[in-house]
């Protein structure tokens, strides 16, 4: 078995892995360093918790100190780009070069939307070897000439696969124009689609390519089960779940935001602290409900997609799909939260019959069949032999929006339910300016 040192990672880089406590390289990290170190470009295929990060950013580091010696401390460019699609990932990822890049004069930064600009941009002016960014704030950055990539060598696209879902290509593409043509090309992805496929042709030169484990497949280290049920009982599924199960820490995944805050909701009126996590959140709050899991102060962590990335936890023993991705790869994205690094874990998905077509297509990408159960007491009322189509899910739901409309009533005229919905306490004084000059000043403050 190799060492970091048989792979030839330098005494410094060293020094920070064992103090990780890490001894022997991930099967992603052997092969990949090597490869980096020679500055051949790559593509790298491989389930979240094999190590992946590290297994660019620790060769990234040796490349950039190695050439680094007679440079000045102040002005220096950005030579490393590491590009994310979420905050937390990108957060995860420059945690892992200020680890691994202790014993090093290195100087890092990361950059994404959701919190002041002012702040990154002095930070750049001080100068940096390496930024780890989300496309949309690093563009915003470069627009108003804070930030120049015309001396980036080394370009890694990290869950390439998750940013292009994202609706990232355009973005991505915007800033490769901004880089040098001639640069080192990583690209990790989970899976490899028909498009990163296309990006890689686009991207890389003559790459290595790597790949761990088959694509789409599942940590062998994770028990999935799904239960049948009722979407209506789904809740209470949760509830009996973790006070029997005497579990402490639940990462469970909903498909909407206003679904992720009504079960985190319910959760702490039964007494489970809880907190949610979604795009609608602000990044200080994001931050603070993910260190509040880490720490067990939070015990249930509600999340959209969004966390299905970049999700750092160690020993994550359970997860839950409240509700079923409708895209079968993010089945696998989700329920690699747990299972990580060797350790066990379980990933319960929780099925109605709607859901039953995203089951079957979630089984047929993993190539494996996930057992359905019942759970005592919540068996579901109607579980017809034949699944639902495609089309008659859409059907049923656009009825159920129908009804949800029906109920509210109608609108008020002149955009009473807009004024309403914005005034906030009921008791707040009325303008009596014009009706047409309040729909003008609702439109400039859009």
């Amino acid at each position: 078995m190799k060492t970091f040192a048989d792979i030839g990672l330098s005494e410094d880089l060293l020094r920070a892995v064992a103090d990780k406590g890490y001894t022997t390289p991930s099967p992603i990290q052997e092969q990949a360093i090597p490869n980096v170190l020679a500055r051949k470009d790559l593509i790298a295929a491989a389930q979240t918790g094999t190590g992946k990060t590290a297994g660019f950013t620790l060769p990234m580091m040796q490349i950039l100190h190695d050439s680094s010696q007679s440079r000045p401390s102040r002005g220096r460019p950005i030579r490393a780009l590491v590009l994310t699609p979420t905050r937390e990932l990108a957060a995860q990822v420059e945690q892992s070069i200020i680890d691994y890049g202790k014993y090093l004069q290195l100087r890092s930064m990361v950059v994404y939307g959701g919190v002041k600009i002012g702040p990154q941009i002095r930070k750049l002016k001080d100068g940096i070897d390496i930024l780890v960014a989300t496309p949309g704030r690093l563009l915003d950055l470069c627009q108003q000439g804070a930030c120049k990539l015309d001396q980036v060598n080394m370009l890694v696209l990290d869950e390439a696969d998750r940013m292009l879902d994202m609706g990232f290509i355009n973005d991505i593409r915007k800033v490769i124009k901004l880089l040098p043509k001639k640069r080192q090309n990583l690209l990790f992805s989970a899976t490899f689609s028909k498009e990163i496929k296309q990006m890689t042709r686009e991207l890389l030169v003559n790459p290595i390519t790597v790949e761990v484990s088959p694509e789409n497949t599942t940590a062998e280290t994770v028990a999935q089960h799904a239960y049948r049920c009722d979407n209506t009982k789904k809740s209470d599924i949760c509830l009996k779940l973790i006070q029997e199960g005497g579990w402490k820490q639940v990462l469970i995944f909903t498909r909407t935001k206003h679904g992720a805050n009504r079960l985190s909701q319910k959760l702490d009126k039964a007494g489970i602290n809880s907190s949610a996590i979604h795009g609608n959140k602000g990044q200080g709050a994001r931050t603070k409900a993910l260190e509040g899991f880490k720490q067990g102060k939070v015990r249930v962590l509600v999340a959209t997609d969004i966390a299905a990335r970049g999700l750092d936890i160690a020993q994550l023993p359970h997860v839950i799909n409240f509700e079923l991705p409708n895209v079968a790869e993010d089945y696998v994205h989700r329920i690699g939260r747990t299972g990580r690094a060797g350790k066990e874990g379980e990933a319960i998905s929780l099925v109605c019959n709607d859901e039953r077509p995203f089951l079957t297509g979630i089984e047929k990408l993993i190539k494996q069949r996930i057992p359905l159960t019942d759970i005592e007491g919540f068996a579901p009322e109607l579980w017809p032999k034949r699944a639902p189509t495609a089309s008659e899910v859409m059907k049923a739901a656009n009825a159920r929006k129908q009804q949800a409309r029906q109920a509210q009533g109608p609108r008020k005229q002149g955009g009473g339910r807009r004024h309403s919905a914005q005034g906030g306490n009921s008791g707040e004084k009325k303008s009596s300016a014009p009706a047409s000059r309040n729909r003008r000043s609702r439109r400039r403050s859009r």
